[in-house]
């Protein structure tokens, strides 16, 4: 019996001026990588001098050629910070207020939000116009009015004065309610055929829906919250309540000398828990950023 030799398809040759208009490609790729890699570049050089400078001293840092490595005085810039302004105390401030103000902020614009988007209730126009028109008023015009409140109430210097008044968020509010208008009203009121309640389809239905939206949400006002000076350098009286915006400011004194590398190393550090918060939720952060951009 003659054995069968297996016929190996031909393969078709690719012409060379496909090649070549590949070649030309890659290569007209190349000036638009470059010109990113150096943009990248530029964006990431102030915080790798920021970190590279919390290692080092005063003199080191106002040297010249400037030192481009780490060095050896990042403990003792953090004892100094530390027996400065009690670091762990200033750092569990910013934290728990952040943390509370933000699940809080969340929770109004989530619930304001789909009031909004999924309830017919007279009046809800005009105060959905209230509400955007409040975007425009500067924070800085409701200090003010914000300290005497507070002092009334008897809530200065307190976690309270620093948490109370970033629970509603007109912006978060906005965006909830145009995410939540987007969202099938068929969806929601087959639940409620299932015999769901209102606190139910909130919290079963609409919550895993808009998760990206209510993360991306949630990081902005985690960085707004850590990074708030103006209202806790008003609020707040007393050093064990300062939150790390105001603890380093009080570092840099007019009659004496400022310790920029406590100040630095600090500074370094206070990025920290918002680069931790991004890299656990840049899934849904980008999801939701992107979330508007599939639709139609």
């Amino acid at each position: 019996m003659t054995p069968v030799t297996p016929v190996t398809p031909a393969v078709p040759a690719v012409p060379a001026a496909s090649a070549a208009r590949v070649g030309r490609r890659r290569l007209r790729g190349w000036p638009m990588t470059l010109v990113l890699a150096a943009v990248t570049g530029l964006s990431i050089a102030p915080f790798y001098w920021l970190v590279v400078s919390a290692t080092l001293t005063d003199n080191e840092i106002f040297s010249w050629p400037p030192h481009l490595l780490p060095g050896s005085h990042l403990g003792e810039n953090l004892r100094h910070l530390q027996d400065r302004v009690g670091l762990g105390r200033v750092v569990l401030n910013s934290l728990l207020v952040s943390g509370i103000q933000t699940v809080g902020a969340l929770v109004v614009a989530l619930l304001a939000g789909y009031a909004f988007a999924k309830f017919r209730f007279r009046g809800r126009t005009v105060l959905f116009a209230v509400l955007l028109s409040t975007l425009v008023v500067p924070d800085q015009v409701m200090l003010v009015p914000l300290f005497k409140m507070m002092m009334s109430f008897g809530l200065l210097d307190s976690y309270q004065a620093l948490i109370l008044p970033g629970l509603c968020v007109p912006f978060a509010i906005f965006l909830m309610r145009q995410a939540l208008s987007s969202m099938p009203d068929e969806l929601l009121d087959a639940a409620r055929v299932d015999g769901a309640g209102e606190l139910r389809v909130l919290f079963g239905v609409v919550v895993p829906v808009m998760r990206p939206v209510l993360a991306a949400l949630g990081i902005f006002l985690f960085l707004g919250s850590w990074n708030n000076f103006v209202w806790p350098l008003i609020a707040l009286r007393s050093p064990e309540m300062h939150t790390m915006p105001v603890a380093l400011a009080t570092l840099q004194g007019m009659k004496t000398n400022t310790d920029y590398g406590p100040i630095l190393a600090g500074t370094a550090l206070s990025t920290l828990p918002m680069m931790v918060l991004f890299l656990v939720l840049q899934r849904q952060f980008i999801s939701g950023l992107l979330a508007g951009a599939t639709k139609g």
